[in-house]
């Protein structure tokens, strides 16, 4: 199996896309350019032609394949009567989008609730840390909550999940309608974090 050299040009821009954006996501431009390539191939590839396709060094097209491993985002693959090694991306949008999600939420947030729970625990010494305290019990509730949230959707199938997220825009204008009828705002005022029932 192998990848057209060069790259057509819609499938090189949307490579060259993920490589500039990668940095802004936590990842090199190499590792992004690898994972674009990966995710509009049609087959699994070889490292030697992802190599050849963007022009990489074969020792940095093996660390960006470690990496993109590491997150869990390429799937290793043998061929019969072939020993090399194959990659390629999860077909699933949205099974991409749920491991990318849990592994950002096992680097980056996990950590930040573990300490804002180990500073909730902590007595404050004066006024000032009794307000640092409490403005980090707020962001430890919203955290806690929004992950509570990512739990639930998690456990939706993709079909239900995506419709949840078109339903946004009809909650807000459902919303909107009843504060013209009532009067009222359903909009939080600033520093509420509960709920308004209708």
């Amino acid at each position: 199996m192998s990848t057209p050299t060069p790259l057509p040009a819609l499938s090189r821009e949307f490579v060259n896309h993920f490589g500039e954006m990668g940095s802004r996501w936590g990842i090199n431009r190499t590792v992004g350019q690898i994972y674009a390539l990966l995710f509009i191939s049609q087959t699994a590839i070889h490292a030697d032609d992802i190599a050849d396709a963007l022009g990489f060094s074969r020792s940095n097209v093996s660390m960006g394949l470690k990496e993109l491993q590491a997150w869990r985002l390429v799937r290793l693959r043998h061929l019969p009567g072939d020993r090399r090694e194959y990659f390629d991306a999860p077909e699933d949008v949205w099974e991409i989008f749920r491991v990318l999600a849990e592994e950002r939420r096992r680097r980056e947030i996990e950590p930040t609730l573990s300490m804002l729970r180990s500073a909730l625990l902590q007595t404050p010494n004066g006024e000032a840390e009794r307000h640092a305290q409490q403005r980090m019990r707020e962001m430890h509730e919203l955290i806690d909550r929004l992950m509570s949230w990512f739990d639930d959707v998690q456990k939706l199938a993709p079909e239900t999940a995506l419709q949840l997220m078109g339903m946004g825009s009809t909650v807000t204008k459902v919303l909107e309608l009843k504060d013209r009828i009532t009067g009222r705002s359903s909009k939080p005022a600033a520093g509420d974090t509960g709920r308004h029932t209708a």
